[in-house]
């Protein structure tokens, strides 16, 4: 499969530069076009027992103090509040449909008044006396068609994204090149992405494979892809001994080939939209040392949404349905790797870690930051993915993304009364699908072994969508998680469950785009 990706895209780079080569020069060609555009912020967010969407989280949460993880234990049951910012701009060179540069820059506060001092400067331009060194590199990369040839072919090289069912599956910036071929009625794209190099002369990389297709079969479109990870650094970087009973790590003691299928349909049926999806991951994480008496770890896990929307007039009426496997704590240790203790048994090393069942996103995707289900428990979309108790990522190994080891079923209603102003109530039960455990709570039983919970809540949002100038809006929203039994933590310092208080948040965004 890889091999035939591989070969493919250097053939349509074949086919690209050798008919240029023998092309005669275009008179007509167009004049270059350049565009600038982007957006500023201002976001505030309030909550209690909500985490700060940074990241960071690995499989899944069940290290004890997780739950409150970007905050000291002191944080529980405390109200945090905080101020952020982001700024893009993105500049184009188009040179009509034959092709195209893009640059895209980012600057961010992520929170309003960083320590100064630190010696870090990325995401804190809000550091008093301003002056950071704080703009990223997000994109660079260019697209051209290739001529001469009769079928439409484009190719896009360069630092930019990798995105498939990103709310799902994977949305994350590299360096790569995408080959797409348009066929009417399908579209199929041919994908490479290097996610590491390591040392050129040894084979310590990580490379990314994919193919992608979808066609327009009336008013749905129907698609499907297939995405392989071969890495032969597993994780990406080193991970120090910083979790209780969990060795350091260097990229060079495991490798991983994890594979991720999918299947999607979105469109117009009858009166209704509708939205599908399947997504299924399996894959090994291997030790690559001679310690053959630790074994492989395996991973399968799954998930599954569909989405109805019905439109009426100035009303919008809709239900989500998500299931994602969760994993079984018997059988699963907290970073996934071979050799680490499984978290059932309290981390004793006499059980290894053998198998992760829960669904799994891909490192680095952002996934759970635009799953963008609720205003509480998931994240929310219009703050950008800020918060979110379930919002894990992790930029050098898999995670849960979004949903992974939760269920929900949710409702949503929305009025437009005017074009300027939209409200949407929402209401939705979670539950947890993992076994042997909670994938949020750390409670354990009088025995010390971790309890088995099912319940993790209900939750009810309501959202407000102020379009204040045709280029300023303003989003305010607030939730409330009447959190369940799965939701109770294992506090350390004293060795009780305890439970904490209902989490909630209000949030709110005023955007200028240009």
């Amino acid at each position: 499969m890889k091999k035939i990706v591989v070969l493919s895209l250097i053939a349509l780079l074949v086919l690209a530069f050798g008919a240029t080569a023998f092309a005669q020069a275009k008179k007509d060609e167009p004049a270059m076009q350049f565009k600038a555009s982007g957006f500023i912020d201002a976001l505030f967010n309030s909550y209690v027992n909500v985490t700060d969407g940074s990241g960071g989280a690995g499989i899944f949460d069940t290290i004890p103090g997780t739950f409150k993880r970007a905050a000291s234990p002191n944080g529980f049951d405390e109200n945090a509040s905080y101020w952020a910012t982001r700024a893009r701009l993105k500049f184009d060179w188009i040179m009509g449909k034959q092709s195209s540069a893009t640059m895209i820059f980012e600057m961010d506060s992520s929170q309003w008044g960083e320590i100064a001092g630190t010696g870090a400067q990325r995401n804190q331009m809000g550091q008093w006396a301003a002056d950071r060194a704080a703009v990223e590199v997000k994109n660079v990369y260019f697209d051209f068609g290739v001529p001469a040839i009769t079928v439409p072919i484009t190719v896009r090289v360069g630092m930019h994204p990798l995105n498939i069912r990103p709310n799902l599956l994977v949305y994350t910036d590299g360096m790569g090149i995408i080959g797409s071929i348009k066929v009417d009625p399908a579209n199929i794209q041919l994908i490479y992405f290097k996610p590491l190099e390591g040392t050129t002369w040894t084979a310590d990389d990580v490379n990314v494979y994919g193919l992608h297709a979808n066609a327009k079969v009336g008013p749905v479109t129907a698609g499907g892809y297939a995405l392989y990870y071969n890495m032969n650094s597993y994780p990406f970087v080193a991970e120090t001994a910083s979790l209780p009973l969990f060795p350091a790590v260097s990229p060079t003691d495991n490798n991983a080939d994890i594979w991720w299928f999918g299947a999607y349909a979105d469109g117009k049926v009858g009166p209704v939209n509708l939205n599908f999806d399947f997504i299924y991951d399996r894959g090994t994480v291997e030790r690559r040392s001679s310690l053959t008496s630790v074994r492989d770890v395996k991973l399968r896990g799954w998930t599954t949404r569909a989405k109805v929307d019905f439109p009426w007039e100035k009303l919008n009426f809709g239900v989500v349905g998500n299931y994602s496997s969760g994993a079984d704590l018997k059988k699963t240790g907290a970073r996934g790797l071979p050799g680490d203790p499984v978290a059932f048994n309290g981390g004793a090393p006499a059980i290894a870690s053998t198998k992760v069942g829960s669904y799994i996103v891909p490192p680095g995707s952002e996934a759970g930051a635009i799953y963008g289900e609720s205003v509480v428990m998931f994240s929310f979309g219009p703050n950008r993915g800020t918060s979110g108790i379930a919002n894990s990522n992790n930029y050098t190994r898999v995670s849960r993304g979004g949903p992974g080891g939760t269920w929900l079923g949710k409702a949503y209603a929305s009025f437009k009364p005017t074009p300027w102003y939209k409200v949407t109530v929402q209401g939705m039960y979670i539950g947890d699908t993992t076994k042997n455990g909670n994938t949020f709570g750390t409670a354990v039983k009088p025995t010390g072994l971790l309890r088995d919970d099912k319940d993790i809540g209900w939750e009810a949002d309501l959202i407000n969508e102020i379009q204040i100038y045709k280029n300023l809006s303003f989003v305010l929203a607030g939730g409330y998680l009447w959190a369940g039994d799965a939701m109770d933590q294992r506090i350390p310092l004293t060795l009780t469950n305890d439970s904490p208080k209902n989490p909630w948040q209000i949030t709110g965004i005023l955007t200028y785009s240009f």
